[in-house]
C-alpha cells in the first residue's frame, strides 16, 4: 500500500462570497492510495471557517500513516474507525483518505462505486447551481451565464430581498437560497413569506450554526422548509437537527467522508428528515465521489467543479437533468496531466 499527497490550486470562473468569506483561488488536497496496480482518489479542500489548512490536513494524514500501512483493515468502513480518534480535529483529511479508500476498495471489487452500493443511477436529483454573494447586476449577469433548473442563491446582505426578487426577473428556474447563518429569528421567518412568493424551494442554514433553540422557532413559523448546513457537520449532530430542520445538508468533507455520510443519510431518512449531499468548489475528484451516493438523496450540490476555470481531473459530467459516469471502476475520477 502507497500513500501519496498532493495540494493543488483550483482557480474559479469568478470570485465566490458567501456570508463569511470569499475565494477566487481554492486550495485542494488530493489522496492517492495505491496497491497491486490499483489506484484510488479522494479529495478535500481547505477551509480557514474550520481551520483547515494544507499543512495541517498533511500532518494528520502522516501521522494516520503507519497505521494505515499495518493493513489492519478490509474494507473503508474499517479504515475509517481506525482513523476516528487521529482525525476528530481534521474530517476533512478523514475524507480525503475515506474517498480514496472507497474508489480503490471497488476497483478491486470490480465494480463502480454505486453499482457496489447497490444505487441507481437514473436516480440522481438535479444539482443546484450557485450564484455567490456580488452586486446585484454581477448576480443577475452570473445566473444568465449559466441556464440551469435550479440555482442556489447564496445570501447574508443587507439587500437580501432585493437579490431575489432581481434574479427572479432573469428566469422561472426554482431557487433555493442560503444564508451561511447570517439571519436572526425575526429575519428568517419574515423573509419566508415573501421568498416563498418568489419560488423559493426551501432556505439553508438561516440562524447561527449553534442557535438551535431558536431554529425551534424558525421552523415552526416559516413559510418554506429549512435545511441544516453548518449545524449538521457529524453524525451526533443528525438527531439534534429533528424539530428545528426540515432536512439536513451533509457535507463529506465535514462529516470524514462518503463511510459516515451514508449512516448519516441513513439517520435522517429514519428520523423523517430531507437528505441533502452538498460540494465545497471542489475539482471533479471530489464531486464524483458525491454522484455515486446522489441516488440516496432528495436534494444534491455537486456543481463545485462547475464554478471552476480549470478542472485539474476528469470524472462525472453533469447536465440538467442527467449525470454521465466515467468508464471506469471505482469512482472513477482521474487527475489530468
Amino acid at each position: 500500500m502507497n500513500l501519496q499527497v498532493q495540494g493543488l490550486d483550483l482557480p474559479l470562473k469568478h470570485r465566490f462570497t458567501i456570508a463569511h468569506q470569499s475565494r477566487e483561488v481554492q486550495e485542494t488536497l488530493i489522496v492517492r492510495l495505491e496497491e497491486d496496480g490499483l489506484f484510488g482518489l479522494g479529495e478535500s479542500t481547505t477551509n480557514p471557517f474550520y481551520g483547515i489548512t494544507l499543512d495541517n490536513m498533511r500532518e494528520a494524514l502522516e501521522k494516520f500513516k503507519p497505521i494505515l500501512l499495518e493493513g489492519k483493515w478490509n474494507t473503508p468502513a474499517e479504515l475509517w474507525e481506525l482513523g476516528k480518534e487521529i482525525f476528530r480535529d481534521n474530517p476533512f483529511a478523514q475524507c480525503a483518505l475515506d474517498q480514496a479508500a472507497w474508489d480503490l476498495y471497488t476497483k478491486k471489487k470490480g465494480k463502480k462505486l454505486y453499482e457496489y452500493l447497490d444505487l441507481n443511477p437514473q436516480r440522481i436529483p438535479t444539482t443546484n447551481f450557485t450564484i455567490g454573494i456580488d452586486t446585484v447586476e454581477k448576480m443577475c449577469a452570473k445566473l444568465r451565464e449559466v441556464v440551469w433548473p435550479i440555482y442556489k442563491i447564496k445570501l447574508g446582505t443587507d439587500q437580501d430581498l432585493e437579490i431575489v426578487r432581481e434574479l427572479r426577473k432573469n428566469t422561472n428556474s426554482v431557487f433555493r437560497v442560503d444564508a451561511n447563518c447570517a439571519w436572526t429569528v425575526d429575519q428568517a421567518i419574515s423573509y419566508s413569506e415573501e421568498l416563498a412568493l418568489l419560488g423559493v424551494e426551501f432556505i439553508e442554514q438561516p440562524l447561527a450554526k449553534d442557535n438551535l433553540e431558536g431554529m425551534r422557532e424558525v421552523f415552526a413559523q416559516s413559510k418554506l422548509p429549512v435545511m441544516a448546513d453548518e449545524s449538521c457537520i457529524s453524525e451526533s449532530d443528525v438527531e439534534k437537527c429533528q424539530g428545528r430542520f426540515h432536512g439536513v445538508n451533509i457535507k463529506l468533507v465535514k462529516a470524514g467522508g462518503i463511510t459516515p455520510a451514508l449512516r448519516m443519510i441513513q439517520k435522517a431518512k429514519a428520523l423523517g428528515m430531507k437528505t441533502m449531499v452538498g460540494c465545497m468548489t471542489e475539482s471533479s475528484v471530489g464531486i464524483s465521489a458525491i454522484a455515486h451516493i446522489a441516488p440516496l438523496l432528495d436534494y444534491v450540490d455537486m456543481d463545485g467543479a462547475m464554478l471552476l476555470s480549470k478542472d485539474p481531473a476528469k470524472g462525472v459530467r453533469i447536465f440538467p437533468g442527467e449525470v454521465r459516469f466515467p468508464e471506469g471502476l471505482g469512482i472513477g475520477a482521474e487527475l489530468l496531466a
